[in-house]
């Protein structure tokens, strides 16, 4: 096949495992899991034919936002284990052909890493690490009449100061915090634990790429980068302008001003050139991912967009509501970046993550679980891009079934509903709870369901989230057992993209654009005056009801062989047949 060796790269050609450890395994019985926990299944892993484990984070935190407000990025955290213990997994990885990568946090840190507490103290050369504002002042008028509550703003009632801007926070509120120690205002995007670490200090760029190069010293193979394109602020930090952004303020600090300088400084200083990199992107289209990819960009292998992610958010462009989604936005979506990366950056594939709802219940379908998973999983297989599995993916788990907030862990999740009654938007309980069952990010973060003994086999103590309750059913020993399971499909799968690089390489082309249930599309390789060297072609039935297919004519006839198929399939032939709930079929053509 025709792929010039320019154009290939390991991390095209493989598929990442996402591992959230918290709820991966178990191996000490205290609840939570653990590195030795995903040590233990590192057999399991080489069995499902993965390339890449992406690590989501086991630096040193208090966990106010499990992990991701880090306090010591060179150190383990202890309810995870020792260096030892990360050594250990990597060595298993790497023995089994399985590179690793880990989380890179450093738009923010904890509130009690060593430099924010230098920065607080205004110890020399730390006072600027982080964003310290004096407040607005508020007249004694304003107070008097009610008009400024402190309360509001978590102060004491003798600061009358407002946020030094009306940015919010993606967690809910303020993204501003008084401290009382320093008498200023310091900037959180996210939790008031996680402060923005300010990256036009050059000296807080020196300790980034210093603690990058002491773990890709130790033999990692790349990075993920948490959302990596909120690291540049602009330096007067105006209030926001644009009233359909996602939060207040995003239209100043996403993609601010020097974003690209620090992420191209970011892969020339610090990620040596075979390494991969994939950023989290929040807020970011096609055009602007251009400029962020490649050699001819700012160096990054690969980045997650969520414009796929944002179809069912609600009228007003919150996460926290929601609307109903159509196959066809879905399609359009996801072909405005297939089509717009062809040749000049490359894809992220992924429909879940621990940030996100499970895939079956948000885009499928519970009541065809393992249909549906198969086709989601034939969707991701059969895109130019590289696949993401995210824990648990690969058995088709579902959403869990909360029935009170106080199986909720999540911290967004808290503020956020917290924000929004106290703003009087549900009507009732049912009304809230619908809505954390279908968005909240512990639908990801319930324990891995190994099994279907009381604790899923995830622990042998009491886990720190509830099991989801299907676990009874849904489970990896039940799935392994079954050769037709949800499992072995995902096996079969990854085993099928490696074998064919028109799978990896191929350019896609959609079909039936206006289809309001079938997704139809090929992948093609040509030679260099432009034949066809190999071609295949993908046929989705999204819905729970029969769809009828009329091939168009440029695909019609006769096909090699089905190459992947979650029904069983009679005939190799394309043409006008009726396709089942949630069937999927991948041709090779003739």
């Amino acid at each position: 096949m025709t792929v010039p060796d320019d154009d290939r790269a390991w991390w095209k050609e493989s598929v990442v495992y996402q591992i959230y450890p918290r709820s991966f395994n178990d191996s000490n019985g205290d609840g939570i899991g653990d590195l030795q926990g995903v040590v233990e299944k590192l057999d399991y892993l080489d069995a499902l034919g993965v390339d890449v484990v992406w690590l989501c984070p086991v630096y040193e935190s208090p966990n106010v936002d499990n992990g991701y407000d880090v306090s010591d990025y060179r150190a383990i955290l202890d309810t995870f284990g020792t260096m030892a213990d990360w050594e250990a997994l990597l060595e298993g990885l790497h023995d089994r052909g399985i590179r690793l990568i880990m989380d890179l946090v450093v738009n923010h840190t904890s509130d009690e890493h060593a430099w924010f507490r230098r920065s607080r103290a205004e110890e020399e050369g730390y006072e600027d690490f982080y964003f310290w504002r004096d407040g607005e002042p508020v007249s004694e008028a304003e107070y008097e009449e009610g008009r400024y509550d402190p309360a509001e703003y978590g102060l004491p009632r003798d600061v009358r100061e407002r946020p030094p801007n009306d940015w919010e926070s993606f967690f809910g509120g303020s993204a501003w915090t008084f401290d009382e120690e320093r008498g200023q205002w310091y900037l959180h995007v996210f939790d008031e634990r996680q402060p923005d670490l300010n990256w036009a200090n050059p000296r807080v760029r020196e300790e980034v790429f210093d603690m990058m190069e002491f773990w890709f010293d130790r033999g990692i193979d790349g990075f993920r980068m948490d959302v990596i394109n909120l690291i540049s602020k602009p330096e007067e930090l105006p209030d926001g302008e644009d009233e359909t952004a996602i939060v207040r303020g995003a239209d100043e600090f996403v993609n601010g001003p020097r974003v690209h300088e620090y992420v191209r400084q970011i892969h020339d200083e610090a990620v040596p050139d075979d390494a991969m990199t994939v950023g989290e992107m929040v807020e970011m289209d096609v055009d602007e991912a251009r400029q962020f990819l490649g050699e001819d960009g700012d160096g990054m292998s690969m980045a997650f967009n969520f414009d796929h992610m944002r179809l069912d958010f609600g009228p007003d462009g919150s996460r926290w509501s929601k609307a109903d989604w159509s196959v066809r936005e879905l399609k359009a979506t996801i072909t405005r970046w297939q089509e717009g990366l062809d040749g000049e950056g490359w894809n992220s594939l992924y429909l879940n993550n621990h940030d996100e709802p499970r895939m079956v219940s948000r885009f499928g379908s519970e009541r065809y679980r393992r249909e549906s998973a198969m086709l989601l999983a034939t969707l991701l297989y059969t895109l130019q891009g590289t696949p993401f599995i995210y824990q648990g993916e690969e058995i088709g788990m579902t959403n869990y079934p909360f029935t009170s907030l106080g199986e909720v862990r999540d911290v967004d999740t808290l503020r956020n509903v917290e924000t929004l009654e106290r703003r009087g938007r549900f009507a009732s309980d049912d009304e809230l709870l619908d809505l954390v069952r279908y968005r909240s990010r512990d639908n990801a973060r319930t324990p891995m369901q190994w099994d279907s003994s009381l604790s899923a086999g995830f622990t042998d103590g009491e886990p720190w989230i509830p099991v989801n309750p299907n676990h009874e059913e849904v489970n990896v020993e039940s799935e392994r057992a079954d050769p037709d399971s949800v499992w072995h499909y995902y096996r079969d799968l990854i085993s099928l993209r490696h074998e064919e690089d028109v799978l990896v390489y191929g350019s896609y082309d959609l079909l039936l654009p206006e289809h309001d249930r079938l997704w139809v599309y090929t992948r093609t390789v040509t030679d260099e005056d432009g034949t066809i060297e190999e071609q295949t072609l993908t046929v989705l039935n999204f819905g729970d009801t029969e769809t009828e297919f009329e091939p168009p004519a440029s695909v019609a006839g006769d096909a090699e062989e089905v190459i992947v198929s979650n029904y069983d399939v009679d005939s190799t032939r394309v043409e006008r047949e009726t396709l089942r709930p949630w069937e999927a079929r991948v041709y090779r053509l003739a």
